[in-house]
């Protein structure tokens, strides 16, 4: 059979509902089979976790928990990786009739062109950047969407969501000292 699968990758750290909202979007809009949140041990933007991978997916989980078409899991181990290239591959490897979505936010789509690999990525999944404030006119001025690539990716229309993990870490950080 035929699917459709939504992947929303990252570090999760800390999971929060803007997640679930752009999880709940792609399912709606592009009539998908189902989302998988793959949580990564380690973004190769970014510095180490500030909360450990295995409470990530617990508070990922809990998240989720009204929502059966929603799965949480971390790949890292299995595909020795936390590259989204290596993620869709091995994906597409094991589930050869499907279709993948992989889920960015506007502001993903700005430095997309500095992921590992990222054309490949165009041709292995569809790309649908979700919407976020501050971010749009920027992504669209992005060096892979102003590209030949401009036609692999999907801007889905929705109401913008506008938390950030970045945001709720620097007052955690702030609040905890």
């Amino acid at each position: 059979m035929y699917k459709k699968i939504g992947i929303l990758g990252g570090t999760f750290d800390p999971p929060h509902y803007g997640h679930l909202s752009i999880s709940k979007i792609s399912l709606k809009k592009l009539k998908l089979n189902y989302v998988i949140w793959a949580i990564t041990k380690k973004s190769p933007f970014k510095k180490k976790a500030v909360i450990p991978l295995d409470k990530r997916i617990k508070l990922s989980k809990n998240i989720v928990k009204n929502y059966k078409k929603i799965i949480i899991k971390s790949f890292d181990a299995q595909i020795k990786s936390s590259k989204t290239i290596n993620l869709i591959k091995y994906l597409k490897k094991k589930n050869k009739k499907t279709e993948y979505f992989f889920l960015i936010g506007s502001d993903n789509l700005i430095n997309f062109h500095k992921w590992k690999s990222w054309k490949q990525i165009l041709k292995q999944s569809k790309i649908v950047v979700i919407p976020r404030r501050g971010f749009i006119q920027k992504s669209l001025n992005s060096k892979a969407y102003r590209g030949k690539e401009k036609s692999k990716f999907l801007l889905l229309k929705s109401k913008m969501v506008n938390i950030s993990s970045s945001k709720i870490r620097e007052n955690y950080l702030k609040y905890k000292n």
